[in-house]
């Protein structure tokens, strides 16, 4: 027997194995790293038919725009005018100290949601622990701002003494004519770091992101949370309504809570519903899905993926004077 020449053909052999199992390993990463890297989050585009724009309240327009991140492409415009037609606004502040939660709005505090009652009103140096809180007359009348004017002084910063411890009332009437003019990407732009809010309730210093974080089916805004320290500060209470929102004179009608009460989309899947888009056009969802259930695995700016509903947020805690944290995506500058 020729030893030599079956030693060649086994070591032959063995090297063919060797080399198609190094193919089949190789092509297996390869594989895995191919489908690895076409792994795409789904995209959603707004959807203007979900708007209310059955009346002049809410009318839309596709107009070219430009995103902060330099991306050219279309948004949506939205004026809306300050009078939601899903729901009434007010009542806001209670007139005697004797009325119930019917008669008034509602207050956000330390997470909780509290009713502007009259007993609210009348325990308000409890509720602070500090005895200047006085906002009722030896009738148990509380004093309220009566006119556009005292709308307009006890909204100011440097509001005056003679309106400490007023309820700050500001009617739908002072606004009737006001609309606002809002821009949402028609397609997200999903950014790879988030983009921190300016302006009021955003990081002291920093004003490069948006202020307002959204927008509602009915057209009105969700703002940035209510400089409630400094209405407190004034000695004044500027109660919000049943919806979350409340009125001033440059803003007009807008939310700082999610309370329910605006139009939402219930979801097939009992997830949480849909109660309108961010300003970088990315889906903006109720807190709690069917379940009374908090998703766990939301992001720094409240958001998280699924394949229904691509990358969205779901706002916060309507107590939190909060809607969400930061955005995600681009938006019109």
């Amino acid at each position: 027997m020729n030893f030599k020449f079956l030693n060649k053909v086994l070591t032959i052999a063995l090297a063919i194995i060797a080399i198609s199992f190094v193919a089949c390993s190789s092509s297996d990463d390869d594989n895995a790293t191919t489908e690895a890297d076409t792994t795409v989050e789904t995209v959603i585009d707004v959807d203007s038919s979900l708007f209310l724009t059955n009346t002049s309240a809410v009318t839309i327009t596709v107009v070219p725009c430009t995103l902060s991140d330099g991306t050219d492409t279309d948004c949506y415009q939205i004026i809306a005018t300050s009078t939601p037609t899903d729901h009434e606004m007010g009542p806001w502040c209670p007139e005697n100290i004797s009325d119930d939660a019917s008669a008034g709005g509602i207050w956000l505090e330390n997470g909780q949601v509290y009713d502007v009652d009259g007993a609210f009103i009348e325990n308000m140096a409890t509720f602070y622990n500090d005895s200047t809180w006085l906002m009722y007359d030896g009738n148990g009348d509380i004093y309220t701002t009566e006119t556009e004017d005292d709308c307009a002084n006890a909204a100011n910063p440097n509001v005056g003494a003679e309106y400490e411890n007023f309820c700050v009332e500001c009617l739908p009437s002072y606004v009737a004519d006001l609309t606002q003019t809002y821009l949402i990407p028609i397609t997200p732009v999903k950014q790879t770091t988030p983009i921190s809010f300016g302006g009021a309730g955003g990081p002291p210093g920093q004003s490069t992101g948006p202020s307002q974080r959204g927008l509602a089916f009915n057209g009105v805004v969700f703002d940035a949370p209510a400089p409630t320290d400094a209405i407190l500060g004034a000695y004044t209470l500027a109660p919000f309504d049943d919806a979350g929102g409340h009125i001033n004179l440059n803003a007009g009608y807008h939310y700082h809570a999610a309370t329910g009460v605006s139009t939402q989309i219930t979801q097939d899947d009992d997830h949480a519903a849909m109660i309108g888009y961010a300003i970088d056009g990315h889906g903006l969802y109720a807190q709690l899905d069917a379940n009374g259930d908090e998703p766990t695995d939301l992001d720094d700016c409240r958001g998280h993926s699924d394949d229904t509903r691509g990358y969205h947020y779901h706002v916060d805690a309507p107590g939190n004077n909060n809607f969400i944290d930061c955005i995600y995506g681009a938006y019109v500058n």
